[in-house]
């Protein structure tokens, strides 16, 4: 085969790769609707991530041992993210309540040397408890911080017992960053531990976790609030040494 023929063939399997994974790009754009407000558009994530799609099949490489649909997905869903990002709705009130509560968290923690309670962040605050619940779905109201905020992929929170010993996502998962990160999750409070277990890696919603957990909605969206910026948090830590 010549190389024009060669290049025209490549062209081609590109283009099968695109058409054969578009579905993918509706699967994730209608799951990452369920945690995001009414103002964000689906066709605007399916858009996005059509063209996270191209990218992928531009430049994925077979012989690094990952398959196309888990290269492709992580390429999709980060197009998705970053459209989300751009177009940000959360009031700058939210942002600097996150950033207060981040900043809660670490003094709290490094004065302790034990896990932030709730009644001891809201405290740091000069909030009440209440004022500091309605913070936290304010937070997640506006912006949910999700794994990839991070720097990682969901998948992450999949433990060695729940994958298998080939998973594609083992060479994700081998950076000091990942393998700090993994750990934190586990010094979590159980609670918080389960919340975001059941939303990254069981993929169930709030109202669903809530049913799980005998809590209200309202509840589960606290604690995954609370459980995300305590990452935030010690991964900041984790940064800076």
């Amino acid at each position: 085969m010549n190389n024009k023929a060669a290049a025209y063939q490549q062209q081609a399997d590109k283009a099968q790769l695109v058409e054969r994974h578009a579905p993918l790009v509706k699967r994730i754009a209608h799951h990452l609707m369920a945690r995001l407000p009414a103002s964000v558009i689906v066709d605007d994530l399916i858009q996005a991530g059509m063209i996270g799609l191209l990218e992928a099949a531009k430049n994925f490489d077979g012989s690094k041992g990952a398959s196309f649909e888990t290269f492709a997905g992580i390429r999709i869903r980060g197009a998705m993210l970053d459209e989300i990002r751009k177009g940000d709705w959360t009031p700058r009130s939210v942002h600097k309540n996150s950033r207060a509560i981040t900043e809660a968290i670490t003094l709290v923690e490094r004065e302790t040397g034990r896990d932030a309670r709730d009644a001891e962040i809201a405290e740091k605050l000069e909030v009440s408890l209440s004022d500091y619940h309605q913070m936290l779905n304010e937070v997640n109201a506006g912006k949910i911080i999700g794994i990839e905020d991070l720097g990682v992929t969901e998948d992450v929170l999949t433990t060695e017992q729940t994958k298998g010993t080939d998973s594609p996502f083992d060479d994700l998962l081998q950076g000091s960053f990942q393998k700090a990160l993994a750990h934190a999750i586990t010094t979590l409070p159980e609670r918080e531990a389960i919340v975001l277990s059941l939303y990254y890696d069981e993929e169930l919603n709030l109202r669903e976790i809530g049913e799980v957990l005998e809590v209200s909605e309202s509840r589960v969206s606290q604690i995954h609030s609370q459980a995300m910026l305590k990452l935030k948090s010690r991964m900041q830590s984790w940064r800076s040494e």
